[in-house]
């Protein structure tokens, strides 16, 4: 039940992000020094996992340029004296692996994620999406030992106000929060009301799966939206197989907005051992009246 691959779909268009996204994928925009996409294969690489799917678009080459080495890059480097850098730019799937596959006709994140069976194979996976960022690796790695020992999927979640369920997907609890935060769960519902919702936990940006997803998500009709959900598939495992949510009590950044990149990249500049004295001093010293 070892987790080694991780699926990063990274195939949409970042419309709240134009006119800049019209040429950079919101995937490369910067945290501090490095691409966000970086960032998330960094708390993948941080829980033991060595294979990285990229889900892109074919109308977004540069993710798959940044991935590709560049020999005159690092041979200008060279020549500057620039060694540091240049090892960085060569550790970029050095010591793990990268695919790149294409969903070619977006037709929602269940679809998404089956563009990434083929690469993955009949195995446990992550599903790790972007637009959320986690301080640590550490609840993927829970989560990844949790699908170990219970031989089912896991999804992570945060406990929120009931007031905000119905923007959410949301689990419905089989029984007690464990000592160490996982919950059994029955079922998972899309965007209920907040009358109507079985608990305030709602799923947030990170899966573990069990290989049987893939049938499952083969399998997927339209649901909401006229897409194929991912929840869809997950409700199905549910329903025959065990399952767990893990509550995240990791730094979360949701970088789908701007607000949010932009308070996100301060927060981890703020926390970035180079970086973060200088920022400090900066917001310190800033003027903002």
């Amino acid at each position: 039940m070892q987790v080694r691959s991780a699926v990063i779909p990274a195939a949409g268009l970042g419309t709240r992000f134009l006119p800049a996204t019209k040429a950079v994928p919101k995937e490369l925009f910067p945290i501090g020094d490095q691409p966000a996409i970086q960032v998330v294969i960094d708390e993948a690489l941080g829980a033991g996992i060595d294979h990285i799917v990229v889900v892109s678009s074919r109308d977004k080459p540069a993710i798959e340029e940044y991935f590709a080495p560049n020999d005159e890059l690092l041979r200008a480097l060279a020549a500057k004296g620039k060694d540091a850098l240049a090892d960085r730019l060569r550790a970029i799937g050095r010591d793990w692996r990268v695919s790149i596959v294409y969903q070619d006709d977006p037709k929602g994140l269940g679809h998404a994620v089956g563009c990434a069976r083929e690469a993955v194979g009949d195995e446990p996976f992550a599903v790790m999406l972007p637009d959320e960022m986690m301080s640590s690796s550490s609840l993927l790695a829970q989560m990844n030992g949790v699908c170990a020992s219970t031989g089912g999927s896991v999804v992570a979640v945060l406990e929120v106000p009931r007031a905000q369920v119905s923007s959410y997907g949301v689990i419905d609890p089989a029984g007690e929060v464990s000592d160490d935060g996982v919950i059994p769960v029955r079922d998972l519902v899309e965007k209920p009301a907040a009358d109507d919702a079985p608990s305030n936990y709602i799923l947030t940006g990170r899966y573990v799966l069990t290989a049987d997803a893939w049938s499952e998500i083969e399998d997927l009709t339209p649901g909401s939206g006229g897409e194929l959900q991912l929840t869809d598939a997950l409700r199905a495992q549910a329903a025959r197989s065990p399952f767990h949510a893990v509550i995240s009590d990791a730094g979360r950044y949701d970088t789908g907005n701007p607000l949010g990149f932009l308070t996100a990249s301060i927060e981890m500049g703020l926390a970035d051992p180079e970086l973060g004295r200088p920022l400090r001093a900066f917001l310190r010293d800033l003027d903002v009246g």
